[in-house]
């Protein structure tokens, strides 16, 4: 399926983009010179050269099932794969709007062929659960937000998982936050919650080959951001607001879909930063960490397929074999220079509390306190409690500090100083013991 150069820069020069900033870069590298007739100097992009060189990486088949093709012929051209009673779908490669192919072609999946395996998945009774098959570092805006709602629709009406091997990035994310489910391995990497635009100046390129392009045009705004014009600040202001009012909704649509694992304060917050195992399922953006192949068994397994109940909090669970060897550096892939743990603010007190509210919040620190301690981070759970530090304010400093250093190992997240007003947990206990005496 050929598509030519100036169908590749008409759908990545001046458009926006749910992709890694790795892709992005990699793509220039690779096709730039045959777009533009000489290499393209990138400004403003800043990768390792191993996130780099993963995101070059040619899309791969199915972990879950055989040639899709191959399927499609002993099934009556049924044009989704079907394992053991699981629809999988495969989302691989650059993501892109309009495509008359069903699974990946070429390095691309079209959100149109996944339109239609869903369809064909939800309408097919032999079909009990849908599985996602993701390895992409994202794609075109144009078509995902909508391709969003109908995956979020689809677990209305039958269990869906997103299996990531190893990558769920920007516009690919966006469509795994709307599963019931979120599971990668060690390894693997979600996020990216942001929106980028590329523009490509040629007038340097075109002035040293003594050549001048001359736009007439009826309307101030019909030709900016041409590539034969250096960009005005204004028309990068307002290209800049364009993309902000994006990540705006890219975040509220992984609010809808992740609940109250990840609202969409959360989702912005993280600032497009890409996270990796035990931190992904930290931060709320996946669920659990565990071998995408032995995740899809259990999944098949299960009477229904059935998945996560919906409108859960955060599945914070490791599969056995991940407990003894915990990712060396979870936190973000850019990660800036270390910096000083950020105090919390004093945590609210409540008018009154429960003894059941009271053992619950305990409980759910000691949680925060248990998954931070994986990632490297040594917190005393009974002083937090003692303080009444509140789990919302732990879980937030925890996460500003793995974002903050570049490795998480020996930080020693310190137990906040308490307010001014008493915590109801400790009011509460020593109300106990003074009923005890």
């Amino acid at each position: 399926m050929p598509i030519h150069h100036t169908q590749i820069a008409q759908r990545v020069f001046n458009t926006p983009l749910m992709v890694d900033p790795a892709k992005a870069l990699a793509f220039l590298t690779g096709l730039g010179p045959r777009i533009a007739g000489r290499e393209i100097n990138v400004e403003g992009l800043e990768i390792a050269a191993e996130t780099q060189d993963a995101a070059s990486l040619p899309a791969r088949a199915s972990l879950f099932g055989d040639d899709l093709t191959s399927r499609q012929a002993r099934n009556d051209g049924q044009p989704v794969a079907v394992v053991d009673g699981i629809a999988v779908i495969e989302i691989a490669g650059t993501l892109v709007h309009r495509g008359a192919w069903i699974g990946q072609s070429s390095g691309l999946t079209s959100y149109e062929g996944i339109a239609a395996q869903l369809q064909a998945a939800l309408a097919d009774p032999a079909i009990r659960a849908i599985a996602l098959d993701i390895d992409s570092f994202g794609g075109e805006v144009a078509g995902a937000f909508d391709l969003a709602d109908r995956i979020r629709a689809a677990r209305q009406v039958k269990p869906v998982q997103a299996l990531v091997a190893d990558h769920a990035l920007s516009a690919a994310y966006a469509l795994a936050s709307q599963a019931d489910r979120i599971i990668l391995p060690r390894t693997g990497a979600v996020g990216s919650i942001g929106v980028v635009a590329m523009h490509s100046d040629m007038s340097g390129a075109l002035d040293q080959k003594g050549i001048a392009v001359t736009l007439i045009h009826a309307g101030a705004r019909k030709v900016d951001a041409n590539p034969y014009q250096p960009l005005p600040e204004a028309v990068r202001a307002r290209i800049a607001g364009e993309l902000e009012d994006l990540r705006q909704l890219f975040a509220e649509t992984v609010a809808e879909g992740r609940g109250r694992r990840l609202d969409m304060l959360q989702a912005l917050g993280t600032e497009a930063a890409v996270f990796r195992g035990e931190a992904a399922v930290f931060a709320g953006l996946a669920d659990e960490v565990a071998d995408p192949v032995t995740a899809f068994r259990a999944f098949a397994a299960a009477p229904r397929g059935t998945s996560t109940p919906r409108g859960k909090g955060p599945m914070m669970t490791t599969a056995p074999e991940d407990h003894a060897q915990p990712p060396a550096a979870p936190a973000a892939s850019t990660p800036p220079e270390p910096a000083p743990p950020a105090a919390v603010a004093p945590p609210q007190t409540d008018a009154a509390m429960s003894p059941e509210a009271i053992r619950a919040e305990a409980a759910e620190v000691a949680q925060v306190c248990a998954q931070a301690a994986r990632l490297g981070l040594q917190i005393d759970a009974a002083d937090a409690v003692a303080k009444g530090v509140k789990p919302e304010a732990l879980r937030a400093k925890i996460l500003a500090d793995l974002a903050a250093r570049s490795d998480a190992a020996g930080i020693i997240a310190a137990v906040p100083a308490a307010g001014s007003k008493e915590s109801p947990i400790v009011a509460a206990a020593k109300k106990s013991a003074a009923a005890m005496r």
